[in-house]
Parts: C-alpha cells; structure tokens; sequence
C-alpha cells in the first residue's frame, strides 16, 4: 500500500549522541584503544599557559585531522563540513549536535604558522606506534620495506633543467680499496687513485613543486612524484616508518639508515628484514651481511639479449674462481674494472665450434663470452641462497599480503595517490598521518576482534565445565 510521509522535522526532540553513533563504528572502536591524550603533552610548548584567546584543544584540533585523513577526505573546508552534519564525528570530538564545529581557517591556519617547521607529525606517528608496541602488536621481528610513488601537485610539462652534481655513494671509497685488494690477489697491479671530479647530471625541476622529482621507471608513469618508503612490522601490518623522498631518488639509497633508525629508535630484535628485488643490489648485500639480522630480498635474472643466454646459465666455481659454460667449457679471470666488476672470459677456440655459439655469443661478431662478477657478489649469493630455502619462501611470499596491502589500503581509502599540497615537509605530514589513521584502525579492529574472541572462548569453557557438572551430578 503507498503510502505518504508529510510529516515536518519540526518536532523538538531529546536525544543522547551516545545511542545515535553505531556500537561497530570504527571511530568507537578507535577511541576505545587508543590514547591520545599524549599530544596534549606534545604541543603545550606552541600554547602560550595564561595569556591569549582561549584556543581549540589541540587534541580535538589532531582528531580533526585524523578523521579527514581516515576517510578521505582531502579539503579541509569540506571536512569541516562534513563534521557539522556526522554524528559520528562529533561525538569522536566530544561535540554536542549543538556545540560549533572550529572554522577551516583556524584547522589550516594552526597547520601552516603554529606546526609549522616542527616534528609533531612525527612524534604522532611514533607516539601511535609505541602504544602498539606497549600492546603486543608489534614485535619487529620482521620487517617488510618498500616504497610507493605520490603524484606530486605539479604539472609535469612544466618544468626547467638544470645541472646538478651527482652524488657519491658512501661505500665508494671501500669499493675502491676491495678493487684493489682484488686485483692484487690475483697479480696485478692496483689502480691508480683517480682524481675525485665532480660530475654533473641534467634533471628536470619543477617549476610549481621544485622539491619533488622527475620519476622515470619501467611500468611507472613519468612525471613529478614523491615516494613513501615504509616499513610494515611482520605480525600485524603496523606500519613502523614512514620517510618521504623525491621521485628521482632510487629506493635503496635510504633503506639501510631507515632500518637502523627504526630499529634504534624501538629498540626492536630484528631477525629478518625483506624487501623486492629492487633492493637486492650488491652494496645493499654487502651492508646487510655486516648486520645482526637476515636479509630476504628477491631476485631477477638480470640482464639479457632475447633468446641468449643469460648470466645464470653458467655456474660460478668459487675454489677455481672461474665460470663453467652449458658445454663444460671454463672462463677464466681476465681483470677488475674500476667499478667493483670481475670479468671472466671463454677461450674463443671452444667457442669457435660450440654447439651453444648461437644462444651464447651476445652477437654475430662475438667471437668470445665475458661474464662479469661483482666482487661483493658472494654477499648477495649468500642472500639468495637463504631466500631459495623453505624458510625464506615463507617469509618472502608474505611480502604481498604485508607491504603491498599496506599500500593498496592508503591509496584506496585514504587519498593517499596524490599529494596534497607542495614541498617534501608538507608531503611528509600527509605520509605520516595517513600511516598513523592506518595503524590506529589496525590497533582498534585487532584489539576488538582478540576481545571478542576471549568472550567467545570464555563462554565455551563456562558451557563446558557446567556441562561436566551435570553429567558428573
């Protein structure tokens, strides 16, 4: 039967927000678990104590944030909004349906001048973390590490070049001793120490966000990008560090300073730390065996011609220090390169009437194969022979459910594609903040669902022992 509703929302009603914000909300769940009374303590030193307009809590100021961060909301006037019609939200806050939501200006404003240049982002993500750890979720036994790109607020067509001098990595001058440490075991002359020149490099600068960078990477988009290197803890996907770079910078150029800050910093007993094949480099290798814990990093076959051979079709002989070829023929040590690169090569002769030549050979002229060996390669042999054993698959194959769903959660939910403002600190406070929302909805579901457990456990031992009773009564 149709029927018509005419009624006018005219009526004065007495109600209690309490009973009107569902008893599953996840903002219940996360007031429930979570303390945030610490960013009091944080921020008193911005607050002048007697003097002054009285001003929003800044408690209430950070949850402000954390609920835009937490469902996606990216502008600050429509988060605002959303706030003065959600019941939800006000009762997070401790707002009545009456009380004044704080204006947009005065959310930005404190962000922009009172927050501005400090660490408090920081220390809020750290702060989160603890308690995780003070709950035992969070053990860092393993640690999970890789990076996602942001699109940067800039237009990628405009842009400037300029010239800037590359950076010297910080193991080059232990390379260069081990070069020479290898060719003299093998009885040549050390090479001359090479005048340090600077060399320069043309990149492409932003001309709206000069701090992010120009990111070209097979099966990625080109243009201007931050990237989110983080750390998942292996029990529970907390998220443990969160550090922004531009686009341009390679993935494992800060990864071993994270883990050690991390690690430090939550006194953590690491015993593995993984990562993808990006970072199985030979530098990384070779740091990571000085370390008290084992890496588990994956593995490409490297470079290769189509339909030849590749590098992992001839076994290394470690006692000979040579390679063996698919036809049992032997290449020896000619020399080391400067850049850390041992090269072995086949006797021309066996390869004149090989029955390999044509998948060996890198070309029709070739009449020779070299092979090229780093000399810190035994460190990234040792890594790979730990991730080929039944433990290191294990370990390995949880990267995707750990890391990667780390991120496909923030990008999906939490807006977390692009940047929303300009500047590496900026980006940083998004990053850090979309972490922080993710791991206080961790916290509150795990914690929620262990308790829910512990009843329904509790109840089936009550059952079970009354039900004893009676059968022995």
């Amino acid at each position: 039967m149709l029927t018509n509703n005419s009624r006018k929302q005219n009526e004065l009603e007495v109600v209690y927000i309490e009973n009107l914000v569902p008893k599953d909300h996840i903002l219940r769940k996360i007031d429930k678990y979570i303390d945030f009374s610490f960013i009091k303590d944080l921020t008193k030193d911005f607050y002048c104590p007697d003097n002054g307009r009285p001003s929003v809590d800044p408690v209430v100021l950070f949850k402000i944030l954390f609920i835009g961060y937490l469902f996606g909301i990216r502008s600050e006037r429509q988060l605002v909004k959303d706030i003065e019609v959600n019941v939800a939200y006000r009762w997070f806050l401790g707002y009545s349906l009456t009380d004044k939501i704080p204006s947009h200006s005065t959310i930005s404003q404190n962000r922009i001048k009172r927050f501005k240049d400090t660490n408090i982002y920081q220390e809020i993500f750290d702060n989160i973390v603890l308690q995780a750890i003070d709950k035992k979720l969070v053990n860092g036994k393993i640690l999970y590490t890789d990076s996602t790109h942001l699109k940067a607020n800039a237009n990628k067509n405009k842009f400037t070049k300029e010239l800037v001098t590359k950076s010297t990595k910080d193991y080059f001058e232990q390379l260069e001793l081990d070069v020479n440490e290898d060719r003299i075991k093998h009885g040549k002359n050390p090479l001359k120490k090479k005048e340090k020149i600077d060399e320069n490099k043309q990149i492409k600068v932003s001309t709206t966000d000069p701090e992010s960078g120009y990111m070209v990477r097979d099966g990625k988009p080109k243009g201007f990008f931050y990237l989110d290197h983080r750390t998942v803890d292996g029990k529970y996907n907390i998220i443990t560090d969160v550090y922004v770079t531009p686009g341009n910078i390679n993935d494992v150029d800060p990864y071993i300073d994270r883990l050690e800050t991390q690690i430090k910093k939550f006194n953590f007993h690491t015993k593995y730390v993984v990562a993808d094949a990006g970072y199985s480099t030979n530098p990384i290798c070779k740091a990571l065996s000085q370390k008290s814990y084992k890496a588990v990093l994956g593995f490409r076959l490297g470079p290769h011609v189509k339909g030849k051979f590749t590098k992992n079709r001839f076994q290394y002989v470690k006692e000979l220090d040579g390679y063996v070829c698919q036809n049992k023929y032997f290449l020896k040590y000619k020399t080391t390169n400067r850049q850390g690169y041992k090269e072995y090569v086949s006797n021309s002769n066996n390869c004149k009437d090989c029955k390999y030549k044509h998948k060996c050979l890198t070309s029709e002229k070739a009449i020779f194969r070299t092979i090229r060996r780093h000399v810190w390669e035994d460190y990234k042999d040792e890594v790979f022979k730990f991730t080929k054993t039944e433990k290191g698959k294990s370990i390995y194959n949880r990267r995707k459910q750990k890391i990667e769903r780390s991120f496909a959660d923030p990008k999906n939910l939490h807006g977390l594609r692009y940047a929303r403002f300009r500047g590496i600190k900026k980006v940083s406070e998004q990053c850090l903040l979309t972490a922080a929302v993710q791991n206080m909805k961790k916290i509150a579901r795990v914690l929620s669902h262990l308790f829910f457990d512990l009843i329904i456990n509790y109840l089936k031992l009550f059952i079970h022992i009354n039900t004893f009773q009676n059968a022995n009564a």
